[in-house]
Order: C-alpha cells, then structure tokens, then sequence
C-alpha cells in the first residue's frame, strides 16, 4: 500500500497533475512524499477524505501553494492549525465529520474561500474572524455543538447558503437580516424561542427552514411569501392566544406587522382600503354633533370614489 501510495504521488509531481486523489487510503498521517522537495507546486485540488488523519502539517501551504480545494472530510481532525490561514488561493475546504474541537482565527485569513463545511463536528464556537470572509457563499455549520453564531458573521456579504441545523442555538442574531446576498437559511432542530422581525424583508431570502424547534410559536409577517419548513414547531395554538390581527399555519400563528393595524381589520380579513376609509368616516360621523361641518370636510380630504357612495 505504501509503495502504490508513493508511486501514485510521484506521478503527479512528475506529470504535474492539477488533482489528486488519496481518499479510502487509511492514511494516519499526512504523507512525507507530498511535502518533499517543493512538493507539488502545481496541485490545485487534493482529495483525502474517509482516512484517519488527525491534523494538518505546518508547511502545508508552503508545500502546495496552489491548492484551490481541499476535502478532508471524514477524518479525526481535531484542530483546524493556524497554518491553514497561509494558503490563500483556497476556494474550498470541506472538513465535515471529523472531531474538530476547536477552528482558529487565522482561517479568517483565506480570503479567496467561497465554500466552507464544517458539519459533524464537536464544534462550541466559531471565531468571529469568519466574517472577514468577503467571498464566503456556502457555510455549513451543522450537527455541531454551537449556542450562538460569530457576531461578524453579517459580514460575510456574499453569503448566500447558511445551514446550521442540529445545534443548541436559541435565537437567530438580527444582524443576519443585514445579509445582503442571503438566500437559503436553516436552522432546524434547535432551540429557537422567536426570529428577528426583520427576517425575510430581504428579496434575495427565500427559503427558510426552522422544522422541529419546539419552542417557536411565530413567525415574522415577511415570511409570508418565502419558502418556509416548519414541522414540528410550537405547539397547537388555542382559540384564545390567536389575535385579531393574525393568521395560523399548522401549529405557527403569523402575526400581520403593525401597519395593517393602523388600517383596519376585520375577522381575519384585510379589508378593501375603500371601504375601510368609507367606516372610519362614518363612525367619526356617529360620534360627532356637527355631523354637517364633517360632512363638507369630507368632500374636501377625501377622494371622490369615497365621498359620493358615501353621502348617497
């Protein structure tokens, strides 16, 4: 095994491969051959995944300089090193289902990455330099250990896919409603109380997904017309808890943001703007004495459509 490993490594530097594959290998240690000499200047994408490796070298980036992607998934990576922050043309790093414990801050350093996969981990906290990553689009967080987010993480203005199921998270940072390229966001199965007011006034954010968090019984009135996941939320909402000024789906009641309130409701209902105005004058109407000075003033402020069925 070690000699077909040797021989395979030294193909790719002697033919100067751009890709290079070492998954399945059951390798414990990063391989000698790929650090020796000047390495392999030209690889750009280094595949290791379902192996045993428990950490990284330190001269990695000096050794593949090059390198846009790297799969480590499925290993027993317990450390992210400081090292990983020289390699700085990185585009890809997937380090899913290994046994990280703790990411450094120089990671924050790799401002070319657009992908970044740190699911299945034992995961508590994440540095905030993650939002020095202007290009990051993809972040998966899941299955982790987290109980709250990076507070730099609005920073990340590319993001468009954040995924941060199966933790102990319990509320959603509002500055994540300030993210502008935000697409997808899960966050299923944790332990989220409410979400921020703001979330979905976005019009890149159109899935959201909060299924089996048990605690939540609302969601925000902008997320009425985005994609939404969530099944096992809250709990069934009685007769009585349902405002006026509301509508339920499932066991989730919506409640309407306050500017319906300032128009006017009615049994659930929004009603015809017309025909809200044509109420309010005619309950002022009521309740007044001078019912005739009212009347012209009437014919004044409002628009004719409202006047004439009125005073018929």
């Amino acid at each position: 095994m070690a000699s077909e490993l040797c021989k395979t490594i030294s193909e790719a530097k002697l033919e100067r491969h751009k890709n290079l594959f070492l998954n399945y290998r059951n390798l414990h240690h990063f391989p000698l051959e790929l650090l020796k000499d000047e390495g392999l200047q030209y690889l750009e994408r280094l595949y290791m995944k379902r192996n045993s490796l428990t950490t990284l070298p330190e001269n990695l980036a000096q050794k593949l300089p090059n390198l846009v992607e790297l799969y480590l998934h499925s290993n027993n990576i317990v450390i992210v090193p400081e090292a990983i922050g020289s390699l700085v043309k990185l585009q890809f790093l997937d380090l899913s289902d290994n046994a990280l414990e703790i990411v450094c801050p120089e990671i924050g350093r790799l401002r070319s990455l657009r992908h970044l996969r740190l699911a299945h981990n034992q995961l508590k906290y994440l540095p905030a330099e993650l939002g020095d990553l202007k290009e990051l689009q993809t972040l998966d967080i899941s299955t982790n250990h987290l109980i709250t987010l990076p507070e730099k993480l609005h920073m990340c203005l590319s993001l468009q896919y954040l995924t941060a199921d199966q933790n102990h998270l319990w509320y959603v940072p509002r500055h994540l409603c300030q993210l502008p390229s935000l697409n997808e966001l899960s966050m299923a199965g944790n332990q989220l109380a409410f979400l921020p007011l703001d979330l979905g006034r976005s019009r890149e954010l159109q899935y959201v997904y909060v299924d089996n968090n048990a605690h939540l019984k609302g969601l925000p009135s902008y997320l009425y017309n985005k994609v939404i996941g969530c099944n096992g939320c809250g709990s069934p909402v009685q007769k009585a808890e349902v405002k006026l000024l509301s509508f339920s789906s499932g066991q989730l009641t919506v409640f309407l943001p306050a500017e319906v309130k300032l128009i006017g409701t009615e049994l659930d209902h929004v009603l015809p703007l017309q025909e809200m105005a044509m109420r309010t004058l005619y309950n002022t109407y009521c309740q007044s004495l001078k019912g005739e000075q009212l009347l012209v003033l009437w014919h004044i402020a409002a628009p004719p459509s409202v006047c004439r069925p009125l005073t018929c």
